[in-house]
Formats: C-alpha cells, sequence, structure tokens
C-alpha cells in the first residue's frame, strides 16, 4: 500500500506555466512559488552550502521512475524491477513524482530505480526487502521508501543491513490519520516521516506518534509526472521525499566523527537535532530543515 494516495493531475500546459525543476535550483521564483515545500524547508539556503554531487545516491524503492521525463533525465544511474510488472518505468504515476522531489531538492545528486510496487501501487514486504538489500549492495547511500507494509522479519533484518552499511532509510509514516504504527515507518533504523501542511500544521491525513521521528511538507506537493507531466500529490510518501532529498544534501558535507566508519549515523543526527519545532503532536522533532541540517552536521566535523 503506496503512503501517498491523493493525486491531482495537472494538464500539458503546466509545461509553460512553470519553470523546470532545474529551475528551483537555479533559484527561479516561478517554480520555488509552485512548489511550496522546497522554501519551506530552507533548501535554496542549503545550497549555499551543498548541492547533494554525483557521488551522492538515493534509492526510490517505488513504482518506478520515468527516467525519459524532460527533469529526470539521466538521473537514475541504475533500475531493477522486483515488482510483478513486466517494466521498470513507471506506470502509476506515483515513484516519479517522489523522484522529482528528491530531485529537485538535492540536484546534484543521482537516482536508483528500484521497482518494488505492481502498477497499481501495491508491494509486498518481500519485494521490498530485497529492493532495500539491492540498493545497498549497489552503493545506495538514502533509500525512499513512500509506501507501507506488513511487518516481517526478512524486511526488519533488511532495514538492518542498510543501516549497518552506512545507509539512511526514510519511510512514510502512512496516510490513515492515526497514531497507530506503520511498517517499515516504525523500525527504529528507519526515520518516521509524517506530513505537514503550508501552516506547519500536520497535514490531516498524516499518521502520527511518538514512533515518528521527523515531520516535512506532505500536502499538494508539486512535482513530474509520467510523460513529461506535472502534478499535485498529498500524503507521508512527499514528506519522506522532502527528507530523502535533505539526507543526500547532509551526506555531501557529514564526516565519520565517532570513528565508526560510516556517517550515516551523523546524517540522521543532524536532520533530527535540527528541526524546527511545530505546533502539532506526534511528529517526532517537528520539521526538517536543510539549511540548519546542513549547518549542524559542518559544526559537528
Amino acid at each position: 500500500m503506496l503512503a501517498n494516495e491523493a493525486t491531482f493531475s495537472d494538464d500539458g500546459d503546466a509545461i509553460n506555466r512553470v519553470s523546470s525543476l532545474k529551475a528551483a535550483y537555479l533559484g527561479e521564483d516561478s517554480y520555488l512559488a509552485q512548489c511550496w515545500g522546497v522554501g519551506k524547508i530552507g533548501a535554496p539556503q542549503a545550497w549555499q552550502v551543498a548541492r547533494g554531487g554525483e557521488s551522492i545516491i538515493v534509492a526510490v524503492l517505488d513504482t518506478g521512475i520515468d527516467e525519459n521525463h524532460r527533469d529526470l533525465a539521466g538521473k537514475a544511474i541504475l533500475e531493477v524491477n522486483f515488482g510483478d510488472s513486466p517494466t521498470c518505468d513507471d506506470l502509476y504515476g506515483h515513484g516519479t513524482h517522489t523522484a522529482g522531489i528528491i530531485a529537485g531538492i538535492a540536484p546534484e545528486c543521482q537516482l536508483m530505480n528500484v521497482k518494488v510496487c505492481d502498477d497499481v501501487g501495491r508491494c509486498e514486504a518481500s519485494a521490498a526487502a530485497r529492493g532495500i538489500v539491492w540498493a545497498v549492495n549497489h552503493g545506495a547511500e538514502v533509500i525512499n521508501i513512500g509506501f507501507c507494509v506488513e511487518s516481517s522479519p526478512y524486511l526488519e533484518l533488511a532495514i538492518n543491513y542498510a543501516w549497518s552499511q552506512g545507509v539512511v532509510i526514510v519511510a512514510a509514516a502512512g496516510n490513515e490519520g492515526k497514531s497507530t504504527p506503520v511498517y517499515p515507518a516504525y523500525y527504529d533504523n528507519c526515520v518516521a516521516v509524517a506530513a505537514t501542511n503550508v501552516n506547519d500544521s500536520l497535514a490531516l491525513l498524516s499518521n502520527h506518534g511518538d514512533w515518528v521521528d521527523v515531520a516535512a511538507p506532505g500536502f499538494n506537493i508539486y512535482s513530474t509526472l509520467p510523460q513529461n507531466q506535472y502534478g499535485y500529490k498529498s500524503g507521508t510518501s512527499s514528506a519522506a521525499a522532502h527528507v530523502s532529498g535533505v539526507a543526500a544534501l547532509v551526506f555531501s558535507v557529514a564526516k565519520d566523527t565517532n570513528g565508526n566508519g560510516v556517517i550515516n549515523d551523523e546524517v540522521r543526527q543532524a536532520m533530527e537535532n535540527s528541526c524546527s519545532p511545530i505546533n502539532a503532536t506526534g511528529v517526532g522533532k517537528g520539521n526538517i530543515d536543510a539549511f540548519e541540517a546542513v549547518t549542524e552536521a559542518i559544526s559537528s566535523n
């Protein structure tokens, strides 16, 4: 089950009305006005310090990515399909939307297209676990998980393996508006992400609770859709994508300060310690802040 369900599609005229994802990197106001989450988390300020870099790879475990989209062309360096779809392409739209958010926040990072869902958005825990292990073994620093599945020992082992190998795993908290934990977000070695709206309040659809680690923009989020389209989606998977983008930025400046041979612990600590508190319960440390996170990571070096 995907954690992002509400979709509001735009027609082709959006291409002419709104600048491309690359425009956000250049700081053009027209795109930033549409992508309110980019500005809300302080990404433009963070870009003055960190932009990700081609050595930082974010694995998008989802419904696939439209790798031919004008704003994602050349971004996905590897692809694999663990679902029951005959193609790695995104026939559903969710994965392409997620990839666009991540690329818009960390414009110099690279993506992995790890298709673990079918073409109507369903995913099994076994496919998710296989996708996680594959992404780790092929060099991902960040793994973005925008769906919820049943808990399974194999899935938890895969999550723990990823963490032990220096990977940050970001997972959507789910869209039932409840406090009941969901998986894989509930696992200790995942960063569980709730969704907020433009007013820094908890989005009505977002799950929440003391098991949530951070929050991020997740209501009416504008991003890429298949076939060179653009549109809006709402849900904690959009929020998770914002956090994955920030994680990619922080990875590019963080260092191993405790000598354990990996920096995912420093990256996670920098993100969680630098959140902006909001007037909501069950959202962990609060809203993710890209600029404060990269600053925290640098000051800790």
